[in-house]
């Protein structure tokens, strides 16, 4: 019950931090959708080995978190949290990469163990700005700018139903999790092959409840469209950053700055 609870205020925690005011939150949804965008396809198109590479692409998160004020023991939390994701998938690589690409003193530091630690690092940053979007716009406001930006309504909507609809399964989780332990007397009824019955009756009651949730939207004249609280509206400031945001963005892929720094303090020491 204690996990179905943690669960259900995380998906509360990331709508309250949206509703924050801050020099994140007031930028226009598009622009933040697009460098957020921006952000993950540099990331993702470093070499498997690279690793300083992608280091001044942390300080930008990082600065981008504490502009917004959202904490970072939230997204450090989430982030432990599906790392082992990310550490299943290139578990075997040093097994199967073993070519010597760093001599760290006797230290032989195979490529299996670089791409292993992209890997990792690669994952957090990307999933590290998804967290950054969703925790300053708020998923409505994401699935609106989505569909402004060109994507089908449907596909949309499809996106913004699901992450409502798992505020109803988790709801629908805690009630019959609740009923099985009051239900159960020394230990009785908790056993692992209870889990499926009751699986199956969570899919049965959320589906019943989903259906009840789409009629009473029908009647209050839902018709498809996505609203938010906050006018979208672009101004000059806003493709200011965008362009600001996403040229820095582009530049930081294109200029290996560590590697630059690295050289400038060693000709600063010789």
């Amino acid at each position: 019950m204690a996990a179905v609870d943690s669960a259900f205020l995380d998906l509360h925690r990331l709508d309250h931090l949206a509703g924050r005011d801050s020099v994140v939150h007031r930028l226009d949804p598009r622009v933040k959708v697009l460098i957020t965008l921006t952000f993950l396809i540099c990331v993702v198109s470093f070499d498997k080995y690279a690793i300083a590479g992608m280091l001044p692409f942390a300080f930008f998160l990082t600065l981008v978190l504490g502009l917004g004020g959202i904490p970072a023991g939230f997204v450090l939390k989430k982030l432990i949290l599906v790392a082992p994701l990310a550490l299943l998938v290139g578990l075997f690589n040093p097994v199967y990469d073993q070519q010597p690409l760093m001599q760290l003193g006797t230290l032989t530091i195979a490529g299996g163990w670089l791409s292993l630690l992209s890997l990792l690092l690669r994952f957090c940053l990307t999933v590290g700005a998804v967290l950054a979007l969703i925790a300053t716009t708020g998923f409505n406001a994401v699935c609106m700018a989505l569909e402004q930006l060109g994507m089908p309504r449907v596909f949309a909507v499809q996106l913004l139903l699901l992450h409502r609809y798992l505020f109803v399964l988790v709801e629908e989780g805690r009630r019959m999790d609740r009923a099985r332990r009051l239900r159960s007397f020394q230990g009785r009824g908790l056993e692992m092959r209870t889990l499926g019955p009751l699986l199956g009756s969570l899919l049965l009651r959320t589906l019943d409840r989903a259906q009840r949730i789409h009629l009473a939207m029908r009647c209050r004249g839902f018709d498809g469209t996505i609203r938010t609280c906050r006018p979208s509206r672009l101004t000059g400031r806003d493709l200011l950053v965008l362009a600001l945001c996403g040229g820095a963005l582009l530049v930081l892929r294109a200029v290996d700055g560590p590697l630059l720094l690295g050289r400038l303090v060693t000709g600063l020491i010789a």
